[in-house]
């Protein structure tokens, strides 16, 4: 079993708009993955094999109406596929920067399935309210396995 993506790690751009991998996630990684958005406001980083078994859920979804198939051509639409560089490096597409509201700092998350890309601020936020739901008890959380 492996144990996925994990950890939180503060990275930069560089000036041409790439950032570098932690150590712990190049190698999963090496051969290639796909960049996209997902929700909250935030880009995700995938394998090859992840990205197919999500995209294949994106492609039945799309079968089941208009809306379905908007939503499939917005998010493979908005993937890019890349190969990091020797030290770890890939470069994000502008228009990806300006979604998830990428300056200069990138929080870079471990989040199982895939890696996280925040603004720094927003992840903040987002981590500050998840901790209060988790430490609060909140209804829905409490099956999740929290101690």
């Amino acid at each position: 079993m492996s144990l996925g993506f994990l950890g939180e790690f503060q990275h930069s751009l560089d000036a041409k708009g790439r950032v570098i991998l932690p150590v712990e996630f190049r190698e999963p990684l090496a051969a290639g993955a796909v960049l996209t958005r997902v929700l909250d406001g935030c880009l995700a980083v995938y394998s090859e094999g992840e990205f197919e078994v999500l995209a294949e859920k994106v492609r039945e979804s799309a079968r089941q109406g208009a809306r379905q198939r908007q939503a499939a051509r917005a998010w493979f639409s908005s993937a890019r596929h890349f190969v990091p560089d020797k030290q770890g490096r890939f470069a994000i597409p502008q228009a990806l920067r300006e979604f998830a509201r990428l300056e200069r700092d990138v929080m870079v998350l471990g989040v199982d399935n895939r890696v996280e890309m925040w603004n720094p601020v927003r992840w903040r936020e987002v981590e500050a309210e998840a901790q209060a739901d988790i430490q609060g008890g909140s209804a829905g959380l409490d099956d999740m396995g929290f101690i």
